[in-house]
C-alpha cells in the first residue's frame, strides 16, 4: 500500500483486560515461581535472595530459575495425571518437552520427578542422553530425521520414536535392520482439530507440516505399512493439537478420533496397539487475562473423554502419555532487565512511558513472533508515584522489539531502575539469538540456599570465537578453523557428565 501520514490510527490504547492496578508495586503471585515475593522495600525476592544483589553479582540480562518450583510442577503433574488415569483402570506417562527449555540439569530434575524426554534433534538427545536419563524414557520427535538422528537413537536405546512421514518409515526400518534390533515408532496423526491458539503453534489441522492426515487416510495407510516392517514394533498413536491451550475440548476431539482409529488398526490389522500420545501444548498463565485449568482438573477431564472414547468403540483402554512443557519450565523463570532509557511517547490518543531495557527481541522473541502477552514490575525499590502505562521494548534495531505491549509500572520509572517479567521459562532461552551480536543471558538457578548456572552466560568473545574470517580451506572437507574446533556430533558423540558451579 502506499506511504501514508502516520498518528492516531497507529495509536492503541491499554487492552480491556488490563486492570487499573490499586497498588502498581504488588505482585500477582499466579504469575511467578511459588519462592518469589517483595519485601518492604519493594525489592523482588527469590527465595530470600534480592534480585538487586543477583544483579549486581551475576549482571543483566539474567533469566532467574527458581528449581525448587521447577521440580514442584513436574512431581504435581505426574501425580495428577497418574491418579486421574488410575481412576479409570489405566496408566498416564509424562514427557518434558524439551524445546520448551533444556539444559542437562532440567533434564536430571524432571526425570527424577517420574518424567520421560521428548526431544526433537540430536543436540536435545545428546543433551537428555549427558544427563543420564534412561534412554528407555526418552522420545524422538520431529518431521524430518537426519540419519544421524536416527542412528542416535537406536545406538542409545531410547524408547520411541514418533515417525512423521512415509519416507520416514523405511528409514528407520532399516536404520534398525543395519543394527539387528528392532525400532520402537509410534504414529504422528494429524486429527483435523483447529486449537483455539496462535496459528504458529497450532499443529492439528490439515495444512501444516507435522504427521500424517486422519481425514485424507494416511494415517491409516502409514499404520498399514509400519505394521507389515519386521523391524519396527509399532507402539502406539501420537496426536498433538497446539500449544498455550486452556480448555479441553480440543483434547476431546482429537482424544476420541485417535481411539477410534486406533479400533480400527485392531479390527483390519490386527494390530493392538498400546499406547496412545495426546501431546501437550498446557496453557500458563501470562497475565491477569489467562485463565489455564489446574493441572488436577485436566486430567480428570481427559481421563474421562478417553475412557468415553474406548467405550464407544469397544477397545481396552491404552496407555496414555503426554507431554507437557511449557507448563512445567515457564512460570519457573523471570527474566531480569536493567533500564537504560525512558520516554514518554504521545500516542496521540493519549501518553504512553517507554522503559527500553539491556535485553530484547534475542532474550524473548514470543511477543514479536507470536503477538504474546507478559506482565511485568519494578523489581529493585517500591514506588509512591501513580500507574503509568508502559511499553517495555528492547536495545535491538527493530520497531517490533518489544517485550512487554502494554503493562502499568510507576510513572518514575527510570535508568538504572531493574525489570522483571515474569513466564520466561519456555520458548525463550529456547528461542533466542545474536541478533545485533548481542549475548544471550545465562539462566542462573536458585534452589534455597544454593545458587549457580546451570547455563552460563554468552561474551562478546563467545561470539567473535566463531567469526574466523575467510580463510579457504586447502581440502574442501576443512570447514572449520583452528581457533574454532568442529563440535563432535553423531552416536560416536560422548554424554559427558555435568560440571556446575554453586555459590
Amino acid at each position: 500500500m502506499p506511504a501514508h501520514i502516520a498518528g492516531i490510527l497507529h495509536a492503541t490504547p491499554p487492552p480491556v483486560w488490563l486492570p487499573y492496578p490499586e497498588d502498581v508495586n504488588a505482585l500477582m503471585p499466579s504469575l511467578w515461581p511459588r519462592s518469589v515475593a517483595k519485601n518492604e522495600a519493594g525489592e523482588l525476592t527469590i527465595a530470600g535472595h534480592r534480585v538487586t544483589d543477583l544483579a549486581r553479582d551475576y549482571g543483566s540480562p539474567l533469566y532467574v530459575l527458581d528449581a525448587a518450583d521447577l521440580r514442584h510442577r513436574a512431581a504435581g503433574f505426574v501425580t495428577s495425571f497418574q491418579q486421574a488415569f488410575a481412576a479409570i483402570g489405566t496408566e498416564a506417562h509424562a514427557y518434558y518437552a524439551a524445546k520448551s527449555f533444556l539444559c542437562t540439569a532440567v533434564a536430571e530434575w524432571v526425570a527424577a520427578e517420574g518424567m520421560g524426554i521428548d526431544t526433537c534433534t540430536l543436540g536435545e538427545l545428546m543433551v537428555a542422553c549427558q544427563a543420564g536419563v534412561d534412554p528407555q524414557t526418552v522420545g524422538l520427535h520431529g518431521n524430518n530425521k537426519s540419519d544421524e538422528e536416527i542412528a542416535f537413537a537406536l545406538d542409545w536405546g531410547i524408547g520411541r520414536i514418533v515417525v512423521d512421514s512415509f519416507d520416514e518409515i523405511p528409514r528407520v526400518a532399516a536404520a534398525a535392520r543395519a543394527r539387528g534390533v528392532t525400532a520402537p515408532v509410534m504414529l504422528r496423526v494429524t486429527v483435523g482439530v483447529e486449537a483455539h491458539t496462535h496459528d504458529f503453534i497450532a499443529t492439528a489441522h490439515e495444512d501444516q507440516k507435522f504427521g500424517l492426515s486422519l481425514h485424507s487416510g494416511d494415517a491409516f495407510e502409514a499404520a498399514r505399512r509400519i505394521a507389515a516392517e519386521e523391524h519396527l514394533d509399532f507402539r502406539g498413536l501420537h496426536s498433538h493439537i497446539g500449544s498455550q491451550i486452556f480448555e479441553s475440548s480440543g483434547f476431546d476431539i482429537a482424544a476420541a478420533r485417535i481411539i477410534e482409529l486406533r479400533a480400527r488398526i485392531l479390527t483390519e490389522l490386527g494390530v493392538d496397539l498400546p499406547e496412545v500420545d495426546l501431546g501437550g501444548g498446557f496453557g500458563i498463565r501470562y497475565t491477569s487475562q489467562d485463565t489455564p485449568l489446574p493441572f488436577s482438573e485436566m486430567a480428570e477431564r481427559l481421563a474421562a473423554v478417553v475412557a468415553s472414547a474406548c467405550k464407544a468403540t469397544g477397545a481396552q483402554l491404552p496407555v496414555v502419555s503426554f507431554e507437557p512443557g511449557r507448563a512445567i519450565c515457564g512460570p519457573a523463570i523471570f527474566t531480569l532487565y536493567t533500564v537504560g532509557s525512558t520516554k514518554v511517547v504521545d500516542t496521540g490518543s493519549g501518553e504512553r512511558l517507554y522503559i527500553a531495557v539491556d535485553g530484547g527481541m534475542s532474550d524473548n522473541i514470543r511477543t514479536a513472533l507470536y503477538d504474546a502477552d507478559y506482565s511485568c514490575t519494578m523489581a529493585n525499590r517500591r514506588s509512591e508515584s501513580e500507574p503509568a502505562v508502559v511499553r517495555v521494548v528492547g536495545k535491538h534495531c527493530e520497531s517490533g522489539d518489544i517485550i512487554v505491549r502494554d503493562e502499568y509500572l510507576p510513572n518514575d520509572v527510570t535508568r538504572g531502575d531493574l525489570i522483571a517479567v515474569p513466564d520466561t521459562g519456555a520458548y525463550c532461552r529456547s528461542l533466542s539469538s545474536n541478533y545485533n551480536h548481542v549475548p544471550r543471558p545465562g539462566v542462573l538457578a536458585v534452589d534455597g540456599e544454593q545458587i549457580g548456572w546451570v547455563i552460563r552466560p554468552e561474551t562478546h568473545a563467545d561470539i567473535l570465537a566463531w567469526d574466523t574470517g575467510f580463510a579457504p580451506a586447502a581440502d574442501p572437507s576443512e570447514t572449520t578453523s583452528a581457533s574454532a574446533p568442529a563440535p563432535t556430533t553423531g552416536a560416536d558423540a560422548p554424554c559427558e557428565e555435568r560440571r556446575s558451579t554453586t555459590r
